[in-house]
């Protein structure tokens, strides 16, 4: 079984700044992907950022520039620094992990339960 634990959300000001975390632990032989959802209600949920394996990074265009993705491969967790935060950024935030729990076996998609992120003056 893999759980995922995010943390960091909450309420600031236009123009503050979060730092989500995820942390990722249970049964994984290797984490390929780790990656940052977000959703509004009636809305799909959109990638945010994403961070493969190697360090490759990935944005959404509405976040380039004031988000950065990063992970602690050796205790997998990743983390998103939110700067310049925007009241467009108010969303549900989800960690989306991409694990292979055995050698072998396929990969997996996992997704944390979600945490709030509200930017309100």
């Amino acid at each position: 079984q893999v759980q995922l634990v995010e943390s960091g959300g909450g309420l600031v000001q236009p123009g503050e700044s979060l730092r989500l975390s995820c942390a990722v632990s249970g049964s994984i032989f290797s984490v390929i992907s780790m990656g940052w959802y977000r959703q509004n209600p009636g809305k799909e949920r959109e990638l945010a950022a994403g961070i493969s394996s190697s360090g490759s990074t990935n944005y959404a265009d509405s976040v380039k520039g004031r988000f950065t993705i990063s992970r602690d491969n050796a205790e997998n967790i990743v983390y998103l620094q939110m700067n310049s935060l925007k009241p467009e950024d108010t969303a549900v935030y989800y960690c989306n992990v991409l694990v292979r729990v055995r050698r072998y076996a396929s990969a997996g998609t996992y997704w944390g339960k979600g945490i709030l992120v509200t930017i309100s003056s």
